[in-house]
């Protein structure tokens, strides 16, 4: 098992650009609605990372094949757990519940990933961890309820809740596993090789799926996921983990509804409310708090 490594300012950049891209892809999520079906946003996005990396890495992956084999398995696990199930089952996940049911499961992200965490790695749980994602869970459900969240008794359970609970979950463990694992290569080669076993399992599947070609008003959301949001921000993310470990990272994924209410204030021209401003504190406040009391839960 592996501990992450001493922390530095800079290093919390790290995580909160990562969350930035993601929250931008939220965007194009939703734009492309209509324009191109998820199956399709979800091949392409990973087939254009791999394009992209392939002339750049393969030789270099070629010239250190022989360090690859006693990690391929577990390579092949993190690149299901974090590109297929946690991105696909989010995509599918969108069309049978609302935002508000997956922006809340989401928010559940810190807490998974500190339990499942300090089960199969040495990032210990800490009281930051737990009090830091319980604050930042009531501002992301003060948020999304625009200031009365009693209002989500009321929302029934859909089909999709589960699906987006499964994917919050694999990404969890996508996180602990990626700590507990460590291998020979470059951040760069862990995250190709992490995309190419997931074009293994994405490229049969999506051969017998009957999906609408990209049109021009879909590509450009496809240029977004499969350069920004599929090579980018994944990038960030494996650094994240390895530099603060999985709990305190996905603190910041509490920061998504705080950035995509913001982006949709000044693109999309919706007005910011009083809740927004409440909601967003409180997520804030919530990853301040989680990096900054670092006693463990338990000795």
């Amino acid at each position: 098992m592996a501990d992450p490594v001493s922390p530095t300012r800079w290093h919390y950049l790290l995580p909160l650009t990562t969350v930035l891209i993601w929250s931008g892809n939220t965007l194009v999520t939703k734009l492309a609605h209509g324009r191109i079906d998820p199956e399709a946003i979800l091949f392409y996005r990973w087939l254009l990372a791999a394009l992209l990396m392939t002339p750049l890495l393969l030789p270099l992956l070629w010239r250190q094949r022989h360090l690859l084999r006693p990690h391929l398995l577990r390579l092949l696990v993190l690149g299901v757990l974090g590109m297929v199930v946690y991105q696909g089952l989010a995509y599918y996940a969108a069309a049978t519940t609302s935002a508000t049911n997956m922006a809340i499961l989401l928010a559940l992200s810190p807490l998974l990933a500190g339990l499942i965490g300090s089960a199969l790695t040495a990032d210990r749980l800490t009281w930051g961890v737990v009090i830091g994602g319980l604050v930042s869970f009531a501002g992301v459900v003060w948020l999304i309820s625009g200031g009365a969240p009693l209002t989500l008794l009321h929302t029934r359970p859909q089909p999709g809740d589960a699906l987006m609970l499964i994917a919050v979950t694999a990404n969890a463990l996508y996180g602990a596993l990626l700590l507990r694992w460590q291998f020979p290569f470059s951040h760069w080669l862990q995250l190709y090789i992490q995309i190419l076993a997931a074009m293994l399992v994405l490229t049969p599947w999506f051969a017998v799926t009957t999906t609408a070609p990209v049109t021009a008003a879909g590509l450009p959301l496809v240029l977004y996921a499969g350069v920004l949001a599929s090579v980018g921000a994944p990038l960030l993310w494996i650094k994240s983990i390895q530099a603060l470990g999985p709990g305190r990272a996905s603190l910041f994924l509490n920061l998504t509804p705080v950035f995509v209410a913001l982006a949709a204030m000044l693109w999309l021209d919706e007005q910011l409310a009083g809740y927004h401003l409440v909601g967003g504190l409180l997520a804030l406040a919530g990853v301040a708090l989680g990096q900054r009391i670092r006693r463990p839960l338990r000795r």
